[in-house]
């Protein structure tokens, strides 16, 4: 997308947990519309002065529970069926340009900060054979990280509901190891 490589971490990101602060009392925008943006919305509402939720959809695909608190949140304003053109600015972020998917109008919007929350397809693709895979393609395992398949675990930001926090898969990670070796004393 137009400026998105060019403007990352000069008001692009791609973790409201990691950034929020430096969007203290600015006007941010979330782009997506499922759990991980909404739940980046209602975060990033504690520090921004607004938040708006860019969809390019009419509806939200988030859980009820997240939409009803997105809805009650004066913050947080959706901006409904509007397709991201790219990220505007020389230095750092300065607008979103944004086309209308019903009326084909283009417009930019000033914002000091972008947050990308579209998805993410975890890269499962070398272990699909050996484990269990949720609809979207995470790993299911048990509590202590191991799969399906006899002393395969698992670790990081391809299990099912993981954070998506490097502090988190690398304790996940540590938790794996000792798992895996305890796996290998028992086969002695």
């Amino acid at each position: 997308m137009k400026g998105e490589k060019e403007l990352l971490g000069r008001g692009v990101s791609v973790c409201a947990t990691c950034d929020a602060p430096f969007f203290k009392d600015r006007k941010v925008a979330v782009l997506g519309g499922g759990d991980t943006a909404i739940a980046e919305a209602l975060h990033l509402a504690k520090f921004a002065s607004e938040v708006w939720v860019i969809h390019r959809r009419d509806e939200l695909r988030a859980e009820k529970i997240l939409q009803d608190r997105v809805f009650k949140n004066p913050k947080i304003k959706l901006l409904w069926d509007s397709e991201v053109l790219g990220f505007l600015g020389d230095q750092k972020l300065e607008a979103i340009e944004l086309r209308n998917k019903k009326t084909a109008a283009v417009e930019s919007i000033p914002f000091s900060g972008a947050f990308l929350a579209i998805g993410t397809v975890p890269n499962t693709g070398l272990i699909k054979d050996y484990v269990d895979l949720d609809d979207n393609g995470y790993v299911v395992t048990d509590i202590s990280l191991a799969t399906r398949t006899k002393g395969l675990f698992v670790a990081g930001e391809v299990i099912k509901g993981n954070r998506r926090q490097v502090s988190i898969s690398v304790g996940m990670g540590v938790q794996a190891a000792l798992n895996c070796e305890d796996y290998l004393a028992s086969l002695e």
